[in-house]
C-alpha cells in the first residue's frame, strides 16, 4: 500500500511540474494571398529539445493526412518519431503521396478511392509529400524527436503543453522561410514550473521562391493533371 501510494504521489508530482509554454508567431514580407488579405499564420512548426537532459521518448501517434479536393489535409502536420500516418483518398479519382526529399523518402504506389494507406516515420526530419498524379498537391510531415511541439493555427498563436521545468532549446520551421533565417530565431528557453509566455515571434518569407518540382520518377508532370491517363492509370 505504501509503494503504491509512492508510485501515485510521484505520478502527480510529475504531472503538477508539466509546464505550457505559449506564444504567437506572425508571417512578413509575404507573397501568399492567404496571409496577405487572411492574415493565416498557419503552418509554422514550433518544438522544444532539452538542452540539461536527454529528451523522453515521444509519444507514438497514428494520425491522418487526407487527400480530398486534390489536397493533403492539413497542409502541415507534426509527429513524433515512431508515428504512422495514414493517408486516406477520399476523392473520387486515383492518389499516389510520395516523397523523395530528405527526411524519410516513401512512395505508397497508386491507389483508388476510398482505400487507404500509411507509413511510419522512423527518422527526425521534414518531409515534403507529393502526388505523383498532381503537380499542385503538396504537404509538410515535420517529424520530430521530442514530444513538445506545436503547429500553429491561421491566428498565429501556439501552444506546447506538459512541458517538464527545465532548459530547452526552441525550434522552428516554415515551409516560405530561408533555412539559415529560422536558424537565426532559434534560442534557448528556461521553462519554470508555472508555465512561460514567450514573446511575438515574426518570421519574414523574404527570398522564398516557389519551385516546381518532379514527378516520382524524376520527370516533369504533364502541363494539367490527367486522372485518367497518367502512367498506371486504371483502364476505362
Amino acid at each position: 500500500m505504501i509503494w503504491r501510494w509512492l508510485i501515485c504521489s510521484s505520478v502527480s508530482l510529475a504531472l503538477a511540474a508539466a509546464a505550457t509554454v505559449s506564444g504567437e508567431v506572425e508571417l512578413t514580407n509575404s507573397k501568399d494571398a492567404n496571409v496577405r488579405k487572411r492574415r493565416d499564420y498557419s503552418g509554422v512548426v514550433l518544438w522544444l529539445e532539452p538542452k540539461d537532459r536527454a529528451a523522453q521518448p515521444p509519444a507514438v501517434k497514428r494520425v491522418d493526412m487526407l487527400q480530398k479536393d486534390k489536397q493533403f489535409q492539413p497542409h502541415v502536420m507534426a509527429i513524433s518519431v515512431g508515428s504512422t500516418v495514414d493517408f486516406p483518398n477520399l476523392d473520387l479519382i486515383f492518389h499516389n503521396a510520395f516523397s523523395n526529399f530528405s527526411g524519410q523518402p516513401f512512395d505508397v504506389g497508386l491507389y483508388p478511392p476510398h482505400t487507404s494507406r500509411n507509413v511510419t516515420f522512423k527518422h527526425p526530419g521534414i518531409v515534403r509529400v507529393f502526388c505523383n498524379i498532381h503537380s499542385t498537391m503538396s504537404a509538410i510531415i515535420a517529424v520530430l524527436n521530442t514530444p513538445w511541439y506545436a503547429v500553429s493555427p491561421p491566428n498565429g498563436k501556439y501552444t506546447i503543453a506538459n512541458v517538464p521545468a527545465g532548459e530547452y532549446q526552441l525550434r522552428l520551421f516554415h515551409e516560405r522561410a530561408q533555412p539559415d533565417y529560422l536558424k537565426s530565431l532559434e534560442r534557448p528557453v528556461t521553462v519554470p514550473e508555472g508555465g512561460l509566455a514567450l514573446p511575438l515571434i515574426s518570421i519574414s518569407e523574404t527570398g522564398y521562391k516557389p519551385e516546381p518540382h518532379l514527378n516520382k520518377y524524376g520527370t516533369s508532370y504533364p502541363p494539367a493533371a490527367n486522372d485518367g491517363t497518367y502512367p498506371g492509370a486504371p483502364k476505362k
